[in-house]
Formats: structure tokens, C-alpha cells, sequence
């Protein structure tokens, strides 16, 4: 069977469960998606690792699992999303270690997030894509607003989580915008290394405003 590779395209809530995500993946040489329900946790574990600037002061689980991984020289090849049944889907992750491959059996959100921290590639087999996925087409401009979505999602996926602290009361800017360039970083570091994922969200997103 033809593998396919998918890279993520977004997240989104789901509305058919409370509480759970919808993980959306995109096929590389294609317009299907394939919309794939995740967890809370898993939802918040993959937005930190596409945030490259975002970086937990101490290691989340998936981050454990990598910082393991290195210590033993265990490398993630790639994710291969093998099996769909009763709209369950079934992944394995294939590692090597000393030029030995293993396969291990994982759920796909987790399967994912360990992608997302090893540069690996996510695969699925044509048939599951036929079977689950959605062609979907266009215009420029729902694109633009389909973009502008999945970047909101992602800031509230940060906002999510028991190390959150969220006020209600403040501002969205948080008077972010008198700050240079430079005290803004500065800012990112501290409120990361207090696990306050909301206000980095923010600074993010003024530094990212800053740099267009």
C-alpha cells in the first residue's frame, strides 16, 4: 500500500465532543484533510512544540520522552497512521537505536506530538485517506480567514491546562506595545518560565507584528 504524507494544518474544538480538539492534517501534494479528534492535553502539547518560540521551563511528558530518547540515542524515523476502525485511528512510531528499527504502537495525538520534536515526517496509507479524508477547495479569501482561524486556535489551545493563569481583566495587549523589541524577549522569557502560556501567546504575537 502507498503511504501518503500529511503535515499538520491546524487544530480547531471539536463540535461533536465537549473538550476535545480537532487535529487537522493536510495531505503534502494534496487539498485533503484529514480531521483527526484529540485530547486537552495533547491538543496543548502539540501547539507548544509548533511554537518554536514557546519553550516550557520544565519538560512537558512528550518532551520527556524526547529528552530520554536523546540520552539513549534513540532516534523517531517517521509516523505512520496505519489503522482506522469505528473512527478510531491507529499509529506506530518507528524508531532506531544502533541501526536497529523498532515499531511502537501509540495513540496518533501522541504519535504526533513526538513528531513535531524529532523533525519527523507523519505518513498514513492512501486507503484510510480515501476512506476519512475531506476534499475541501477555496477561495483566496476563505483561505486567508482559514489561516487567521487556525492561528487563533493555537493561541487558545497555549491558553488551556492547569499551569495556565488566566486573567479575565486584563487587556489584550497587556501594554505590551510600549515595549521595544528587546524588553519584549525579555518579557517571553520570564512569563515562560513561569508556565503563563496566555500572556506568552500575547508577546508572541507582538513580536511577531513587530518583525512583518
Amino acid at each position: 500500500m502507498s503511504l501518503v504524507r500529511l503535515k499538520i494544518k491546524g487544530i480547531s474544538y471539536s463540535q461533536t465532543q465537549n473538550g476535545a480538539y480537532a487535529l487537522i492534517l493536510n495531505e503534502v501534494d494534496g487539498d485533503r484533510k484529514l480531521p483527526i479528534v484529540i485530547g486537552a492535553f495533547e491538543a496543548q502539547s502539540i501547539a507548544i512544540a509548533l511554537e518554536k518560540e514557546i519553550k516550557p521551563p520544565r519538560p512537558l511528558t512528550h518532551d520527556l520522552f524526547k529528552n530520554f530518547s536523546d540520552r539513549f540515542d534513540i532516534v523517531v524515523k517517521q509516523v505512520i497512521i496505519h489503522k482506522l476502525v469505528d473512527g478510531v485511528f491507529y499509529s506506530s512510531i518507528i524508531c532506531e537505536r544502533d541501526k536497529i528499527e523498532e515499531i511502537i504502537d501509540a495513540r496518533t495525538s501522541d504519535a504526533i506530538a513526538l513528531a513535531l520534536r524529532f523533525n519527523a515526517p507523519i505518513f498514513t496509507y492512501k486507503t484510510i485517506l480515501d476512506k476519512a479524508g475531506i476534499f475541501l477547495k477555496f477561495s483566496s479569501k476563505e483561505k486567508e480567514e482559514e489561516e487567521e482561524e487556525n492561528s487563533i486556535m493555537v493561541n487558545e489551545i497555549l491558553q488551556e491546562g492547569e499551569t495556565v493563569e488566566i486573567d479575565s481583566t486584563a487587556s489584550a495587549s497587556d501594554g505590551y506595545k510600549e515595549l521595544s523589541l528587546d524588553e519584549l524577549y525579555q518579557e517571553l522569557e520570564k512569563v515562560v518560565a513561569n508556565e503563563d502560556y496566555e500572556k506568552a501567546a500575547k508577546l508572541r504575537d507582538e513580536i511577531s507584528k513587530r518583525k512583518l
